[in-house]
């Protein structure tokens, strides 16, 4: 005859758990949990069961309430694909994700902050030429970015790799269309022996993050908007020093002080050049004798004894508040 299930666990160590009240059960369910041989588990799990539990105490969460929440997660999940990830845009919409980055993204003194990756960066960018142009010819105004790289001293960094990527000029990255056969509004550029750095690309403007989903029912219902300010992404990667997640925003944007998902720092809104020479814009590559817009944007990059440095000295701040 077989055993009976579950015959194999002992549980003469287990603390006794019945009997369970609003005020001990909280305190139980952390006793049942500390049987976990990972610490760092121990603690996250604790500290999200406290969390947890206090919010629907202080709430007086109802049933309804609480079975809506499941359902609502239910629908997040069942509406992720493999080209969209709603839990990752429900975490950007509740300030999660930047939470996340500036806890574990902090720069020292001087050096470009960091800020969401964003959904739509791919692997899959063209290497272009100094000067060279990331956007096809009609995708948008004319954008002319420079600048140079350097680490917190102002020595010039040679080599560096800049992944950058943005929308077109409908306000869609190049992996929104279902057409796409390859990466538009996206390249990947190397910093010169003095550190510069130059491209062509476009003027990105404001767009929706997406909206058919249970995310986007959340901020109808929080009476939200949906758009993320113009912004030009950048990965910087350089030997020696941290990799760099960065976005820059344009300062004449309506949405800069209500971005969707809270990415926007003031250290990376520039204002936009306007050059009515047509003469340089042919000089400076673009096709077209048209006006161009000039982004001008140093980066700083901080080495990984600077960075440790700057986010431990982050924590304790905000551990204390």
């Amino acid at each position: 005859m077989s055993q009976p299930l579950g015959a194999h666990i002992d549980t003469s160590n287990l603390p006794n758990v019945m009997n369970m009240t609003a005020s001990n059960i909280t305190e139980n369910v952390q006793r049942i949990n500390e049987s976990c041989p990972d610490e760092r588990t121990r603690l996250v799990f604790k500290s999200l069961i406290q969390h947890l539990h206090d919010f629907v105490r202080e709430t007086s969460l109802t049933t309804e309430e609480w079975m809506t929440a499941i359902n609502f997660l239910t629908a997040v999940g069942k509406k992720c694909t493999d080209l969209r990830q709603e839990f990752i845009l429900l975490s950007d919409t509740l300030g999660v994700s930047t939470l996340v980055d500036i806890i574990n993204n902090a720069k020292p003194p001087g050096a470009t902050e960091a800020t969401v990756l964003g959904p739509f960066f791919t692997e899959d960018a063209h290497d272009i030429e100094h000067g060279g142009s990331i956007a096809s010819e009609g995708k948008g105004d004319y954008m002319y970015v420079h600048g140079k790289i350097a680490d917190t001293k102002g020595n010039p960094i040679p080599g560096a790799t800049i992944d950058t990527w943005e929308t077109d000029g409908h306000g869609l990255y190049d992996n929104q269309y279902p057409n796409r056969d390859g990466p538009e509004c996206r390249g990947r550029i190397l910093s010169q022996a003095d550190g510069t750095y130059t491209y062509r690309a476009v003027v990105p403007v404001a767009y929706p993050i997406p909206d058919d989903g249970p995310v986007g029912t959340m901020l109808s219902t929080l009476n939200r908007h949906i758009y993320r300010p113009a912004h030009l992404h950048m990965l910087v990667k350089a030997k020696g020093f941290e990799d760099l997640t960065t976005a820059l925003y344009l300062k004449n944007d309506k949405f800069l002080g209500s971005d969707a998902v809270f990415g926007v720092k003031s250290s990376l809104a520039v204002d936009l050049e306007y050059v009515e020479d047509v003469a340089v814009s042919k000089a400076r590559g673009f096709p077209q004798a048209k006006p161009h817009h000039v982004l001008h944007y140093d980066i700083i990059m901080a080495t990984p004894e600077e960075g440790a440095a700057a986010r431990e000295k982050s924590r304790a701040t905000w551990a204390k508040a």
